[in-house]
């Protein structure tokens, strides 16, 4: 390929990256329009390919559940497994279900839970996790993988830096989370120090949904807030 092949090939690839502003903004507009109708509602991350007779699949639904009877609504990224879970729990509660679906060539399709007027999707992951963080009152974390672990870490880092309010962030499964946390308190905070011990009141580590709604609780009443805020 000679250079002028080259230099069109480039043009051509930062007048598609112009167009997609574009694009871009309409899935942000799109998302804050419907986002802002919401009301209270708590996130929930979890592997897309959790089974629905895993034990966690059946605690995520539980968990949503109770998220709706103390009084919030659950969003989740819309497609299978944990996410399928979080909004059949929120679906059978009666309370608001909302899914943010992401296009991927695997894994990913809509979930049937979701409220109708309350399923968008998004091309740009970027897009998708401002609408997490921005309309959660808190985060529940399930396991999963590398999606998980970005939505996760995404969300405390903005908590860290103070470019979001604090909101509770929640893990769920102790035997899940417990070597990923002990790697973080021995290796980020007390070898390596690039944390403070402070940056460790962030999480919060639980078992069950009682636990959750504890936290939930607790956090809002100390700031004199209730669901209905």
């Amino acid at each position: 390929m000679g250079p002028e092949k080259k230099h069109k090939g480039w043009n051509e690839i930062k007048t598609n990256d112009s167009w997609a502003i574009f694009k871009i903004m309409g899935e942000f507009v799109n998302g804050f329009e419907k986002m802002s109708k919401i009301g209270p509602c708590v996130s929930i991350f979890g592997s897309a390919r959790t089974k629905s007779e895993d034990n966690y699949y059946k605690l995520s639904t539980e968990v949503a559940t109770a998220i709706v009877k103390a009084g919030y609504g659950v969003i989740t990224g819309g497609g299978p497994g944990i996410m399928e879970a979080g909004n059949k729990g929120a679906h059978l509660a009666g309370g608001t279900s909302v899914g943010l679906n992401i296009e991927l060539p695997f894994e990913q399709h809509n979930n049937p839970y979701i409220d109708s007027d309350k399923s968008i999707d998004f091309d740009y992951f970027f897009v998708r996790k401002v609408m997490f963080v921005k309309y959660s009152q808190g985060i529940v974390v399930m396991p999963g993988g590398f999606g998980t672990l970005d939505e996760l870490f995404e969300a405390i880092t903005l908590i860290q830096t103070h470019k979001i309010e604090k909101f509770p962030v929640i893990l769920v499964g102790k035997t899940f989370w417990s070597g990923l946390l002990e790697w973080i308190k021995e290796t980020l905070l007390e070898q390596f120090e690039t944390i403070s011990p402070k940056d460790l009141d962030l999480i919060h580590l639980v078992d069950t949904s009682d636990e959750v709604i504890d936290i939930l609780d607790a956090f809002y009443k100390e700031y004199q807030l209730s669901p209905n805020f």
